[in-house]
This record gives C-alpha cells, structure tokens and sequence, in this order.
C-alpha cells in the first residue's frame, strides 16, 4: 500500500545547509529515501544547499529527517530547515532531481 494514498500521508519539505555538496548527500538521502519506502526527490540547489521533498508515513518522514541531520561520512550539516503539509499523492518513487 502507498503511504500517500491514504488520510494520514505528509509531505516533508527540508533544505539542508551546510557542507552537504560534493559528498554524496544526494545519494544518501535516496538511499534513506528507498529504504524507508518514501517518495520524492532530492536535488542540489546553486546556493550549495540540498533539497528535500519527501511524502509518507509521518513515522517515517520523521526518522529521514533525523538522518538528513547526519547526513553521509563527509558531510557537515550545519541546520535542517523544515516544513511538513499534506501528502498529495504526487509522486510514484524517490528519485534525485535537478533544478
């Protein structure tokens, strides 16, 4: 069953700042992303930060956004901004995206 597809779905959206470029953060939010069983996307931004959208269960949305904070071997992150709506359903799989 889609996480998304039901009342209880969230979006979480979540900038990461920091070191968070060049070092693999994009593929490590993915990976968290899968094994977590959510959908969205990932991408860099040109301010040298990194964008997330998420949709899932809240449970889940909320261990991804505690593993954003950590991030990958090499990253610093030094904040986590975030905000969390409604799910809409939009998305069928995570994937990293370009701006």
């Amino acid at each position: 069953m889609n996480p998304t597809s039901n009342s209880e779905g969230l979006r979480l959206r979540a900038i990461a700042l920091g070191h968070v470029q060049g070092v693999g953060y994009r593929f490590f939010v993915m990976e968290q992303a899968h094994q977590l069983g959510l959908t969205g996307w990932v991408r860099n931004l040109p301010s040298g930060s990194v964008e997330v959208v998420a949709e899932g269960a809240k449970a889940d949305l909320e261990l991804l956004l505690n593993r954003l904070k950590r991030g990958p071997a090499g990253a610093r992150v030094s904040y986590i901004n975030s905000d969390w709506t409604a799910a809409n359903g939009e998305f069928d799989a995570f994937r990293i995206a370009h701006y």
